[in-house]
C-alpha cells in the first residue's frame, strides 16, 4: 500500500525551560481501524522511521533549534504509533512539533474537523483593553504569516503596561496555500471569545493551524525569567 505522509513542524515552541516527552494531545481515527493487517503496520513504522531520520536536514523550523526539533519528532513517531496502535489515521501534538500520518493524502488541505484547545485559568482585569491590544496584535502576526517569505508563520508581542506583555504566535502547516493559511486562523482564532473569554492565555491547535497568545514568554527561545507552570491552564477538546 502507497502511503502519502507529511510530517509538519507546527509547533515550535517551550512552555518552561525544559522539554516535556509528554504530548499535548492526539488523535486516533477509529473509522481507519487497520485490524490484523501487520503489512500497514510496517509500513507505518518503517515510513516514522524515514522521517526521524530526514528530521534534521530539510524539516527545522527557524523558530526551534536542530536539537530539540529532532528530540521532539523521536519522542513523537514513538508515542503516535504507541497511542494509536490500530489507526492508519494518526496525529499528535507536542509543544516543539506535530507529526501525522494518513493513507489518504491530506497535503494542501484545511483541517479543521478536530482539535485541541488549552485555556489559562485566570481572567483578565481589564477585558475591553486586552481584547483590543490582542486583537491588534493578531492582526499583525496574521498578515505576517501570510506573506511568502515567513511560511505561514507569525509572532510577536506588545506592552500592555510596563511589567506586562502580551504574546502571540500564529502558525499554519506549510503545505496550505496562503489563502487556507489565512481561513484556517480565522476559524483558529473564532475560538478565543468562543472558548476562552476573558483568560489570559489561550491555544488552539488544529491538523492544519495553531494559533496562541499568553501573558507570559512563550516564544522560542524563552525569557530566562520565564517561569510558567502548566498547573495555570486548562484543556478542552474541540470538535468542528
Amino acid at each position: 500500500m502507497n502511503f502519502n505522509y507529511k510530517i509538519l513542524l507546527l509547533l515550535a515552541l517551550c512552555i518552561c525551560n525544559a522539554e516535556s516527552a509528554d504530548p499535548l494531545g492526539q488523535f486516533c481515527n477509529t473509522d481507519t481501524n487497520i485490524g490484523s493487517d501487520s503489512q500497514i503496520s510496517a509500513n507505518i513504522d518503517r515510513l516514522l522511521a524515514e522521517l526521524v531520520s530526514k528530521t534534521t536536514s530539510n524539516m527545522v523550523k527557524t523558530n526551534i533549534n536542530t536539537t530539540d526539533c529532532s528530540s521532539c519528532i523521536q519522542d513523537a513517531a514513538k508515542q503516535i504509533h504507541q497511542r494509536c496502535p490500530n489507526q492508519a489515521d494518526a496525529r499528535i501534538w507536542y509543544d516543539f512539533c506535530f507529526l501525522r500520518y494518513n493513507i489518504k493524502s491530506f497535503i494542501g488541505e484545511i483541517d479543521t474537523s478536530y482539535g485541541i484547545l488549552y485555556g489559562n485559568v485566570e481572567n483578565v482585569t481589564d477585558p475591553d483593553t486586552f481584547y483590543k491590544e490582542l486583537g491588534t496584535l493578531i492582526g499583525q502576526i496574521r498578515a505576517q504569516a501570510v506573506e511568502t517569505k515567513n511560511e505561514g508563520l507569525g509572532k510577536g508581542k506588545t506592552k500592555l503596561s510596563t511589567f506586562v506583555t502580551l504574546n502571540a504566535l500564529v502558525q499554519c502547516t506549510r503545505d496550505l496555500s496562503l489563502v487556507d493559511c489565512a481561513q484556517c486562523l480565522a476559524i483558529a482564532e473564532g475560538n478565543f471569545e468562543k472558548f476562552c473569554k476573558d483568560r489570559k492565555g489561550c491555544r488552539v491547535l488544529y491538523s492544519s493551524c495553531y494559533v496562541r497568545y499568553e501573558l507570559y514568554p512563550f516564544l522560542f527561545p524563552l525569557d530566562s525569567t520565564s517561569n510558567h507552570n502548566m498547573a495555570d491552564t486548562v484543556m478542552a477538546i474541540v470538535y468542528s
